[in-house]
């Protein structure tokens, strides 16, 4: 009787290394399911950052079309849509 106790006890230290193992395989599914959910979706803070790039893009590309035409309309006051511009206005 003390022998197969004397064993169970020096066994059960062994199979903790299984156990955490065997726990370790189980997660493994679901936390790989969620690092594909992080990256397939986009967080406020991301989007918000998107959105200010792209906006910052569209004014400089506006500011380059605008310093363009005004310098096409200095040369050449005759061009028919030169004609009624009286510089940049903000909002309209």
């Amino acid at each position: 009787m003390r022998v197969r106790l004397f064993i169970a006890a020096s066994l059960l230290p062994l199979t903790a290394g299984c156990i955490s193992t065997a726990a370790s395989v189980v997660k493994a599914p679901f936390k790989a399911a969620g690092q594909v959910v992080d990256w397939s979706t986009t967080s406020q803070e991301e989007a918000d950052r998107n959105y200010g790039r792209k906006m910052r893009k569209q004014e400089a590309k506006e500011g380059r079309e605008r310093r363009d035409f005004e310098k096409h309309c200095r040369k050449n006051r005759e061009d028919p849509d030169c004609q009624n511009y009286n510089g940049y206005r903000a909002g309209s």
